[in-house]
């Protein structure tokens, strides 16, 4: 048996949103149509099943935009999987709520920021903030489980603390803190990315705060050098640092799991170690999705810990950080090359 199993998939079944993120990995608008029908989405969801049961976390743009979402949710449980919704939240309502709690195990809103004036100039559509909070309301109603995720850049990175209490007083089971890494319109932020410096610090403060709170499931993403730093701080300061784990999470244990334990299908079929990702390691319209994940070259790299550059393979927290592929190959155009983030 392959060591390496799926534990984890977000599937993104339409490039339509009604949003205009600054960060959008998709290029997401209006004007782009579906690629993948029903059929075809849940033939690849069939192949899947028959060797792993990952968590498939139905994505887009905004998937709550097509008509057969509870459809396809309906399929992967069937299937023996759990299913999860990330929806940006405004076009939730009272009705589809029901639906959403009936058809889906969790679900994931984007929340940027404490303040209408901060999230909405992120996800570029006033109203948004309102909208958003609205959904997490009749999550909580309908007593559904939900997470909040959360990305940052310069424009807002000053409101992350206020970000985090806002996600604990609306009650999320979790939050998630994604540091964003530029890949399809997020490639024009490069000047908008949070530097290496201000990197450090944020993650110092997480960490800190992660000792504290006990109530809230909170942890980086794409910051696989949190988990080294984790280490480094809990050595000085003397502490058995002990982490926590959700129900829905990959396990938890290290910082780039991309190709490992998760995967990303994008709305044209392209298979990508993750979602920022920026090449394909193959198309499930031509390629099965298990002959991808076992035997495509991009999938093979990602596991080979001895190949990557020699900062890396040398490094005593290669198997715990491992650093971000996808940022590496945004900066240098290489994914194996280090992490610019990099201060281990």
């Amino acid at each position: 048996m392959n060591s390496f199993e799926l534990k984890w998939l977000a599937f993104e079944i339409t490039p339509r949103c009604n949003l205009n993120c600054v960060h959008c990995r998709t290029n997401a608008s209006m004007n782009l149509k579906d690629r993948l029908g029903y059929k075809e989405i849940i033939n690849v969801i069939d192949e899947i099943s028959k060797e792993f049961k990952p968590v498939v976390v139905l994505t887009g743009g905004e998937p709550l935009l097509r008509s057969d979402v509870f459809d396809i949710a309906q399929y992967v449980r069937k299937k023996g999987m759990r299913v999860g919704l990330a929806t940006n939240g405004t076009l939730v309502n009272e009705r589809n709520a029901k639906e959403i709690k009936e058809n889906f195990d969790v679900a994931s809103l984007s929340i940027d920021g404490s303040s209408a004036s901060v999230h909405d100039n992120f996800r570029g559509v006033k109203g948004a903030f309102d909208a958003t909070l609205k959904a997490a309301d009749l999550f909580k109603k309908e007593g559904l489980s939900f997470i909040i995720n959360s990305s940052f850049t310069k424009r807002n990175q000053h409101d992350i603390e206020n970000t985090y209490k806002l996600a604990k007083k609306i009650g999320a089971d979790a939050w998630y803190m994604f540091i964003i890494v530029p890949t399809g319109r997020g490639k024009d932020i490069f000047d908008e990315l949070i530097s290496k410096e201000d990197y450090r610090e944020i993650l110092k403060w997480h960490f800190y705060l992660e000792l504290k709170e006990k109530e809230m499931f909170i942890r980086p993403t794409c910051a696989p050098e949190y988990y080294a730093l984790c280490d480094m701080e809990a050595k000085k300061q003397k502490i058995d640092f002990k982490r926590r784990n959700l129900k829905f999470s990959t396990g938890g244990a290290k910082g780039c799991i991309a190709g490992q334990k998760i995967a990303f299908i994008g709305y044209d079929g392209e298979v990508k170690p993750c979602s920022y990702f920026l090449r394909s390691a193959g198309n499930v319209l031509e390629t099965g999705f298990l002959e991808i994940w076992h035997n495509s070259k991009i999938f093979k790299d990602m596991r080979d810990f001895q190949n990557y550059n020699k900062k890396c393979a040398t490094c005593r927290y290669i198997n715990v950080c491992g650093g971000c592929r996808a940022r590496a190959d945004a900066y240098f155009g290489d994914y194996m090359a280090v992490d610019p983030y990099c201060f281990v």
